[in-house]
């Protein structure tokens, strides 16, 4: 069986080194050249994938990263991995998802399985993709081809998160569709979960991130209270997570990032409309992390005006970039809005990220692309803690003669000048 992935990126690779380690022929495509050569070459672009792993997957014959589509001819299984932003209005993009249908429509053989992995709103796949991949090509959905989705679960950096140990689940257009399937991902799954249609699975990956999304919210609004009445709000959730049962414990931070969270429950409120329902829960939620970079900014004036020095000329170095720690992803990351915010007061803000050395262009941050991370070393005015990387408990931070303020409750050991946002 011949599989083909579309889209290297942090949930494509990961997929397509599992396929290849069980012994799968994996065609690895992405119109990025950059991923291709590296690949190629036996190296990784992240920091959580060894090199080692590329290297085993390609001298085994198994692995093979191109940016030549027809190879799709070639395929039993394409899976599609692509990625689905929101637009400048924030209703969903999916673009991508349908560029992508229309090329696999060129090269789509009878009796092939395409599935969507791209986190969309419920009928995605039996709506838009499955109408292109027909009409294009000729073939029947169900009949002469196979249709399904099954939505990714990567973690980045987490070692648990590994795709043989993570239940997968599985949603067909129908039952022969559900089976094929079923069948594919467990080549390489331990545990594949079946649900009764692609809109269920499309809904179980929104339900996932949304309910993130909303525990999150409140834990940073208990966060601002509690701060108004001198209570850690990270001393609060510890001993709370101490109860056994009806507890899960989440923790605030400075807003949210990466391509999920940020992202995927305006997916389903832009299709609620479409059915007359309003999402005022999931609505209040995305605001209140919106506003959560506005409070840092506060917490970053209030630390200067202790020292008696305003916004305006002073340098402050933001300790991290990427959204969440130990890797190199800055999608979404609320380290953007914090420097916009702040160089809009007349800060000047400089990056230090032991992950990333310079900032990629970005859809809505293109104003920062080139940034170099700078050095940790004393001489700014404040340094603001943006992302918990491990990397930071073996710095010194008593060589610093300026405030810290903290997003994380990473540095609460620190006895003066220590800032808690």
């Amino acid at each position: 069986m011949t599989i083909g992935i579309v889209g290297l990126g942090y949930v494509g690779l990961p997929l397509a080194l599992a396929f290849a380690e069980g012994n799968n022929k994996v065609i690895g495509l992405d119109v990025d050249r950059f991923k291709i050569d590296k690949l190629e070459g036996g190296l990784s672009y992240f920091k959580h994938i060894n090199s080692d792993q590329i290297i085993k997957a390609l001298e085994s014959g198994y692995f093979i990263p191109s940016d030549q589509f027809d190879q799709l001819s070639l395929c039993d299984a394409i899976i599609i991995c692509v990625p689905t932003p929101l637009n400048k209005h924030r209703e969903p993009d999916i673009s991508y998802v349908l560029n992508t249908a229309k090329t696999i429509a060129k090269y789509l053989r009878p009796e092939t399985l395409v599935v969507l992995e791209s986190t969309t709103y419920p009928g995605t796949t039996e709506g838009e993709l499955r109408k292109i991949l027909e009409a294009d090509s000729g073939l029947k959905a169900g009949r002469d081809f196979y249709l399904a989705y099954s939505p990714e679960r990567e973690d980045p950096g987490n070692p648990n998160s590994r795709v043989k140990i993570v239940p997968k689940i599985v949603g067909g257009y129908t039952p022969t569709c559900l089976a094929k399937a079923e069948a594919l991902y467990s080549r390489v799954v331990d545990t594949v979960v079946t649900l009764s249609s692609c809109r269920a699975a499309e809904a179980s990956k929104l339900t996932e991130n949304i309910f993130r999304s909303v525990n999150i919210a409140l834990v940073n609004e208990l966060k601002i209270i509690y701060a108004a009445m001198d209570i850690d709000i990270w001393e609060v959730i510890d001993a709370a997570k101490t109860k056994p049962f009806g507890f899960m414990p989440f923790y605030p931070g400075p807003g949210l990032g990466g391509h999920c969270i940020p992202i995927d429950p305006f997916y389903l409120t832009w299709k609620a409309r479409e059915f007359g329902q309003d999402t005022r829960f999931i609505e209040l939620s995305g605001e209140i992390n919106r506003a959560m970079p506005n409070y840092v900014v506060e917490q970053v004036i209030h630390a200067l005006n202790q020292e008696g020095k305003a916004v305006k000329g002073t340098r402050v170095l933001l300790l991290g970039l990427a959204y969440k720690p130990n890797i190199e992803d800055e999608r979404e990351s609320p380290a953007y809005h914090l420097m916009k915010l702040l160089e809009q007061r007349g800060a000047i803000v400089d990056f230090h990220d032991p992950y990333i050395s310079v900032i990629p262009k970005t859809r809505e941050h293109s104003q920062f692309a080139g940034r170099q991370s700078v050095p940790f070393a004393p001489g700014y005015d404040l340094y603001l803690l943006v992302t918990a990387h491990q990397d930071f408990k073996d710095y010194d931070f008593s060589q610093l003669d300026a405030p810290i303020v903290d997003t994380r409750g990473f540095l609460r050991h620190l006895s003066t000048r220590y800032y808690p946002a």
